[in-house]
């Protein structure tokens, strides 16, 4: 028997019983929603984390973690992309920067190459 084996287990909710309750909890009156809460052995404090993640327009937080090897990759190649979209719009940064500095050291040099003009 493990160490941890008597302890309760961890719950986890679906995005569909989390906006599900989440639409039960905000339709009910102030009085009916700790009875939905006591019915469903949740916490206020639960409320407030998915009203924030819909909020936010995170579905993903929502869903809660991949279910699914295909699921992990989705989400490992998604963040790949946006890391390499960052890098890119870093490297395009850098090139705009050191193309205007290029051409500021021309227009530098071709000044720096004429002769001064005498005063007559």
């Amino acid at each position: 028997m493990s160490p941890r084996a008597d302890q309760p287990k961890r719950r986890k909710f679906t995005a569909e019983f989390k906006a599900a309750i989440l639409a039960e909890y905000d339709a009910a009156d102030r009085g009916e929603r700790g009875a939905i809460l006591r019915r469903e052995g949740l916490y206020s404090s639960h409320i407030i984390e998915w009203r924030k993640a819909a909020a936010a327009g995170a579905q993903a937080g929502l869903a809660g973690p991949p279910r699914d090897r295909r699921d992990k990759e989705m989400q490992a190649l998604r963040a790949r992309a946006e890391k390499a979209e960052a890098e890119l719009a870093r490297t395009k940064a850098a090139l705009d920067l050191v193309g205007k500095a290029h051409a500021l050291l021309e227009t530098l040099s071709e000044s720096a190459e004429q002769p001064p003009r005498s005063r007559r």
